[in-house]
């Protein structure tokens, strides 16, 4: 992997909470179109990684830089948002009392406010891009449904939806498996999976059968640092992971899950 190639780095990048360091020395490395599991234990910094490259917390020490070398400790939320990161957080956010289609067209790129985009004339070029992303995930059949309607598995599609309407070329996804029937949690696993290439996604979870539908290449992290990376197999067998999601040195095969 060449510099070129990443389109997001973490360097050194510390975080303490009252005297608790939640992310410790971390370095991590995006490359560009890369799906990126990571996995650990409560407690691991996973969620904190994500709120400092989102810059909702700011690190007491290192650089999150995105694309080019911008670097985003320097910047507000909203600032970081519309450079292209966006996240998606394990309980869906939608705009309930609007439409599947009203959610998407407020979500796209320059939207220029709620009243604005629901009660001006729709662009057949904002159409059709809504059509587009609705096809994406699935959703073309529910566009005139109300989204406080739809099933969890629904709203968290229709969330990836939004994020993508947004233009985001970097997808910060936490727990999308949560709460959903096996065939959500497999339609899900095959929209991250084929968001990859076009999109870069970092994918936080712990089901483990779920990371295997969609792993690719797995971090671990512990107490705030990189553990081990790696393919779900070889991370799964690793003595470190097995060490620190079961306490013991040795278990049965396929245990570490």
């Amino acid at each position: 992997m060449s510099a070129a190639d990443v389109i997001l780095l973490l360097e050194n990048v510390s975080k303490s909470f009252d005297g608790f360091k939640a992310v410790n020395d971390l370095n991590f490395a995006l490359d560009r179109g890369e799906l990126r599991t990571i996995i650990g234990p409560n407690g691991a910094g996973k969620s904190t990684m994500l709120d400092l490259i989102t810059g909702r917390t700011r690190p007491d020490e290192g650089r999150v830089l995105f694309g080019e070398g911008r670097d985003l400790t320097r910047l507000n939320e909203f600032e970081i948002s519309r450079l292209g990161i966006g996240r998606k957080f394990q309980t869906p956010s939608v705009y309930g009392d609007h439409t599947v289609f009203e959610n998407i067209l407020l979500s796209l790129a320059g939207s220029r406010g709620v009243l604005a985009a629901l009660f001006a004339k729709v662009r057949r070029a904002q159409r059709d891009r809504i059509h587009e992303v609705l096809g994406i995930v699935g959703l073309v059949g529910k566009a005139a449904l109300r989204a406080g309607a739809l099933s969890h598995g629904e709203k968290q599609w229709l969330e990836l939806g939004m994020l993508l309407a947004q233009d985001a070329q970097v997808l910060l996804v936490d727990e999308p498996a949560a709460g959903m029937t096996d065939h959500e949690t497999a339609r899900t696993a095959e929209l991250l999976v084929g968001l990859a290439g076009s999109h870069s996604l970092i994918v936080i979870e712990h089901d483990m059968e779920f990371v295997r539908l969609i792993a690719r290449r797995v971090t671990v992290l512990h107490q705030g640092s990189v553990l081990c990376e790696g393919s779900m197999d070889a991370v799964q067998n690793d003595p470190r992971v097995i060490e620190v999601y079961l306490g013991r040195q040795h278990a049965p095969a396929g245990a570490a899950a």
